[in-house]
């Protein structure tokens, strides 16, 4: 049976681009998130004759974790990819942020993330093999002053991936860390963005997944830094 792809967090900018980029490679697609936009996002995938599923869920609650998985690969196959694209991006100092946003940030991130690879690891060793992709950011490696919620989410993603990556890649599960090292062009950030200031593109943050998920077992890769040209190295 074919594999599927279950990417979670498929909301606008990135969301919607890697699910456009995994069906046209070929993978039926499981798009999660917590609002209707991605129902909308499957309509339009599956109005190219793709196989598409939309399951709107928090990726946080463990319970609808499971059933989520259990249907994505009851519908489209088991998860031979999963992408872990959620976040939560909270802003402050210390003295400015609300413990529950705290904890939110951390739940949307490496918590969530980790009930998810709970949910298709048993399936990935029974086959044999699947990859796991987490989407990362300059914060998980520099963290900004002005953000301890999002950067220790972001820490805690990089270090359940290496952890992962380190314990099941010898039983041929792929791992790997994209770290989107600058901001998305999104109709959001178009706002604030100048048309000429370098700017991230979906499509094309899309395309390296598509090659992550695709490498042969003798040249994986664990942790793929992504930035626009023309934006200097350690600048941010």
């Amino acid at each position: 049976m074919k594999e599927s792809a279950l990417i979670v967090g498929a909301g606008p900018g990135l969301g919607r681009a890697l699910g456009f980029a995994f069906a046209r490679a070929g993978w039926p697609v499981g798009l999660t998130g917590r609002s209707a936009a991605i129902e909308a996002l499957a309509g339009e995938i599956g109005a190219e004759g793709f196989r598409v599923r939309s399951l709107r869920y928090d990726a946080a609650d463990e319970r609808a974790v499971v059933a989520a998985v259990a249907e994505a690969e009851a519908t489209l196959g088991p998860v031979g990819v999963l992408i872990y694209n959620a976040g939560n991006m909270v802003r402050g100092d210390v003295q400015e942020i609300d413990p529950q946003a705290f904890r939110a940030a951390f739940e949307a991130g490496p918590y969530g993330a980790f009930l998810h690879v709970r949910g298709v690891l048993p399936g990935m060793l029974s086959r044999g093999g699947g990859t796991i992709l987490f989407t990362g950011a300059t914060s998980a490696l520099r963290a900004p002053a002005r953000a301890p919620a999002f950067a220790a989410a972001k820490f805690g993603l990089r270090g359940l991936a290496m952890s992962l990556a380190r314990r099941w890649g010898p039983e041929g599960i792929h791992v790997a860390h994209v770290v989107v090292d600058g901001v998305i062009r999104t109709p959001r950030s178009a706002s604030y963005l100048g048309p000429d200031e370098p700017a991230l593109l979906p499509d094309d943050l899309a395309a390296s997944y598509v090659a992550l998920a695709t490498q042969p077992k003798s040249a994986w890769t664990f942790e793929l830094d992504l930035r626009p040209s023309g934006d200097d190295i350690g600048e941010n």
